[in-house]
């Protein structure tokens, strides 16, 4: 008895689940309404919807030592763009690998690249106009590819503040060549929180800009039908009163069928050490909270060889060097300026299995050397050191929409 009345349950449950599931597969397909509107659907097809991501399970080392292994999601940047119209566009990018949390200069979190409109203007539609917070128009092949295809940054643009909020134009003498302009914040959060109270700000002499604004001028070329393309730039970036930053970037790269190399010299002259890296390594407390008078230069070669069909070897080469050009320190002048000098190297080899699907899988190395001054090791007792790390990972810009 039992038994019939278990499976006459079951029966019922079945013919019922059935019933069912035509019943909603048939709502589905012929009674409910598409949640987007049959006359905004045109525009979704000027729309990208994008998932950037890196991927790797790493091994770290330092001075040939093990450290560890983790699987680690190194980039992941969420990304809708599109034209609204024919002349209006925008561009909202979030960073989930990076804080959440609002920043005291323009209000939005640190995680968010970009969130602009840009407008054509004019019939030609030569000039651009652009407002919101965007990515900094610094010149260099390396600043200037998807964050994802990088494996390591070199010193100037690791430390830099790279998505700031402002305004810009663009003219564009043809299709593949503009010239442009910013300006911006030059910093997301208040002088204090950078560089301290003002305590130590005001026994230092230097006082909080009231308009801590910068600018850039760029230019982007193609010459010899796209053989060699470039991106320069110079900006000058307030970032306390009479304390400016010059910084100038030089990226050029050529083009070949199956090569391509890129080669940027970036170098950032500070009255006050914006990039941080020497005063990291000398004593704060000694010289102030930060130091005054600092140089940085970078070389960054980047190879990129298709050896063989969707196979591509890789190497990222850079060497920084972090100069003090100030007398703070009487000690210093019989050792020179140089404070570090850091090389890194990035051998890669990439797969690319499909054309219609942009996903590359890869296998690397990153190492670094850090070699100090005779100054440093003299003044903090600095030692040189090297780090490693082998990654195994897939990269992809996921294109949704």
């Amino acid at each position: 008895m039992k038994t019939r009345i278990i499976l006459s349950v079951l029966f019922l449950f079945g013919i019922l689940g059935t019933t069912f599931a035509q019943i909603k597969q048939s709502d589905t397909a012929t009674h409910y309404r598409s949640l987007i509107p049959v006359d905004k659907q045109k525009r979704l097809s000027n729309i990208d919807f994008i998932a950037n991501q890196q991927y790797a399970f790493r091994s770290d080392f330092k001075d040939g030592d093990y450290l560890g292994s983790k699987f680690k999601m190194e980039q992941f940047r969420m990304e809708i763009r599109g034209w609204v119209t024919k002349k209006v566009f925008f561009r909202f990018r979030h960073r989930y690998t990076s804080s959440f949390e609002p920043q005291s200069m323009d209000k939005i979190i640190k995680g968010v690249d970009m969130a602009y409109i840009a407008v054509k203007l004019g019939k030609e539609e030569k000039w651009e106009l652009m407002a919101g917070k965007f990515c900094v128009d610094w010149g260099g092949i390396e600043f200037d590819l998807n964050p994802i295809d990088i494996y390591e940054y070199s010193d100037i643009i690791e430390m830099a503040d790279n998505f700031l909020s402002g305004v810009g134009i663009k003219y564009f003498v043809n299709s593949s060549n503009y010239i442009g302009l910013q300006i911006y914040n030059s910093r997301t959060q208040t002088y204090n929180e950078i560089y301290g109270n003002d305590s130590i700000i005001g026994g230092a002499g230097i006082t909080a800009s009231k308009a801590p604004l910068g600018g850039v001028l760029t230019w982007r070329g193609s010459l010899w039908n796209g053989l060699v393309t470039t991106l320069w730039s110079y900006s000058l970036t307030n970032e306390a009163s009479g304390i400016f930053k010059n910084y100038a970037a030089f990226g050029q790269q050529v083009n070949l069928k199956k090569l391509t190399i890129a080669y940027d010299f970036k170098i950032s002259s500070e009255d006050l050490d914006r990039t941080g890296v020497i005063s990291n390594e000398i004593p704060r407390d000694e010289y102030g909270y930060v130091l005054r008078n600092t140089l940085y230069t970078s070389h960054w070669l980047r190879v990129d060889w298709e050896f063989v069909p969707k196979w591509h070897l890789c190497f990222d080469g850079y060497i920084d060097c972090a100069n003090w050009m100030d007398d703070e320190d009487p000690e210093k002048a019989a050792y020179g300026n140089s404070i570090r000098t850091a090389y890194g190297y990035i051998p890669t080899i990439e797969y690319h299995p499909w054309d219609n699907f942009p996903v590359k899988f890869f296998a690397g190395y990153v190492g670094r050397l850090y070699n100090y001054s005779d100054y440093t090791k003299m003044k903090i007792d600095a030692k040189d050191y090297d780090t490693g790390r082998v990654m195994v990972g897939l990269i992809s810009p996921l294109k949704f929409l």
